[in-house]
């Protein structure tokens, strides 16, 4: 194995946005006193890291992503107090805190943009300008239909300035050797508060060729090796994660020789699952393991971070052209759920129409991947999205934590809140954590398991991994062995029973979860699932575990 840090091979990380998770001061936004108030729920849950979505002082024109300073907390969201409470009582409680940067570009607010416009030559070179955008090269915003042009005009500057995202985000020029000192301070701050790793925002548009020339790192890899030697200069232990949407064949160099990225989203596995989950179709899902590169190429560096959703939309864009055509319009068959010509902004339980078997289904098939699962928050109960809501904020609305018409997640006016709560049939009386708390058999309860079950399989990280051929479309399996055991896990994402015959590979079985079952006969084991179930099952007595 390698030297590398280890808690986040088994983790089961649970992502969230401070404001919209639970409000403390009834002001109608959540911030840190609300949320440390909930550190009871997620421990009941059984996550062991929680992501943060950006918490830093922001216009919030792009829900935090336009980040106007690295070394604070918006006042709105609490104090550095709050802060620190939370991370402390956290980690008393065995949570890792992972934070999202985002260095890409920041807020038209942010002083070295505001320094560089008013003509400080040094904070000028912070950014990318030029005096005739005709000049540049050609490109396509990362937002099409929401922005015509990567370069706008700055009347003060007198100068177009570049951004590869909104036009009050201009990208840093990460070449320059200050910059990336700045993020090299920002990322040791956050690690000195308590801060056990980073999500890095965009980190293959940064190390993209940008601007007129275009300006480029010389080595871009060698950018993402800095900031990790940066913050293991502070705590060993630190993990990186990127959000590294780039092509198959290229993922393996963010993983480095273990001294970049810990922890790559799998945003073709993500693709390529709920496409096999709403198609009824397991071979997609196959498919990713064909494309992505191999898992015992990259075990020893790190592994894939696997998601069902996030907060931004549901980027259809890494699946091959033909099933990206059939995929877009299957789960964007509504005109107004697409955006950006790529994506759908829904959450999970919509696209699977309420379908609690099918979300428990989904969910399982995710966390039996191997890597690390990810829970985007309100998953866990089955939330809906907002569509009356503008962009990706129809999947950002607060949680529903009570049946009242607040939903429990705020005392102020239902006027005052951050973003309307959702309304009909995924509303806070029909969807809510209250009432699946106390419902043995409910979306929650079945998630709850499944994060016990998760963090007992050490196969699944460390493991020898294998798709298992099946004759039916509709079941994948997954083997994976390790230690002198075998763990498979097999998932019908179709509506019909099925029994699939498999080579049995020990005759010592456990069966670990799932509704799903099985029987053994000679060298024969039949594995029995009905409509949208699942089954893990152990074969093999353990020689060791790691704690």
């Amino acid at each position: 194995m390698t030297d590398h840090p280890e808690w986040y091979r088994d983790a089961v990380v649970y992502s969230l946005d401070v404001k919209t998770f639970a409000d403390g001061n009834g002001d109608g936004i959540g911030d840190f006193v609300g949320l440390r108030d909930r550190l009871d729920y997620l421990e009941d849950l059984g996550v062991t890291c929680l992501w943060l979505l950006p918490f830093y002082p922001s216009p919030w024109r792009d829900n935090g992503y336009d980040v106007a300073d690295y070394y604070g907390i918006d006042e709105r969201l609490g104090t550095m107090g709050d802060f620190q409470r939370f991370v402390a009582d956290a980690h008393d409680r065995g949570m890792y805190v992972l934070a999202d940067v985002v260095f890409n570009h920041t807020s038209t607010e942010h002083q070295w943009f505001q320094r560089a416009r008013e003509g400080d030559e040094e904070y000028r070179d912070y950014y990318l300008w030029t005096d005739d955008p005709a000049d540049a090269p050609e490109e396509e915003t990362i937002f099409p239909g929401e922005e015509e042009d990567v370069w706008t005009y700055d009347e003060a500057a007198d100068a177009y300035y570049y951004h590869q995202f909104y036009h009050f985000q201009p990208d840093l020029n990460v070449s320059n050797p200050a910059v990336q000192e700045e993020m090299e301070r920002a990322l040791q701050f956050w690690t000195e508060r308590g801060i056990d790793g980073f999500r890095v925002d965009a980190a293959t548009p940064m190390i993209s060729a940008k601007g007129t020339d275009p300006v480029s790192i010389d080595e871009p890899h060698a950018l993402f090796k800095r900031m990790k030697a940066a913050v293991s200069a502070v705590d060993e232990d630190t993990v990186l994660l990127a959000e590294a949407d780039d092509e198959p064949k290229r993922l393996k160099q963010y993983f480095g020789d273990g001294d970049e990225f810990d922890l790559l989203l799998s945003f073709v596995a993500n693709a390529h699952l709920v496409w096999a989950l709403v198609d009824e179709n397991a071979d997609h899902l196959a498919e990713a393991f064909d494309r992505l590169p191999a898992y015992a190429d990259i075990v020893e560096a790190g592994q894939w971070a696997n998601f069902l959703r996030n907060f931004d939309e549901l980027n259809l864009g890494p699946l091959p052209f033909e099933e990206f055509q059939r995929a877009f319009e299957a789960i964007g068959a509504d005109p107004d759920t697409r955006i950006y010509g790529r994506g759908v902004r829904r959450r999970l339980a919509p696209i699977l129409e309420g379908d609690t078997d099918r979300i428990a289904c989904a969910t399982s098939l995710c966390f039996a991947l191997p890597g690390t699962p990810i829970v985007v928050a309100g998953d866990e109960i089955g939330m809906g999205d907002e569509l009356s809501l503008s962009g990706r904020d129809a999947v950002r609305t607060p949680i529903q934590w009570t049946d009242e018409p607040s939903g429990g997640f705020s005392s102020a006016d239902a006027e005052e809140f951050v973003r309307p709560l959702v309304e009909g049939e995924y509303g806070p009386e029909v969807v809510n954590v209250a009432d699946q708390r106390a419902d043995p058999d409910s979306l929650l309860a079945r998630v709850r398991e499944l994060i016990a079950t998760r963090k007992a399989c050490p196969e699944l990280s460390r493991g020898e991994q294998s798709v298992v051929d099946t004759d039916d479309s509709t079941v994948f399996v997954h083997r994976s062995d390790w230690d002198g055991t075998t763990l498979l896990t097999a998932h019908n994402v179709g509506p019909d029973a099925v029994t699939v015959p498999l080579d049995t590979p020990d005759d010592v079985a456990t069966h670990l979860l799932g509704p799903g079952g099985y029987s053994l006969d000679s060298d024969t084991l039949t594995v029995e699932l009905g409509g949208y179930d699942y089954c893990w099952l152990r074969f093999g007595r353990p020689k060791t575990r790691s704690a």
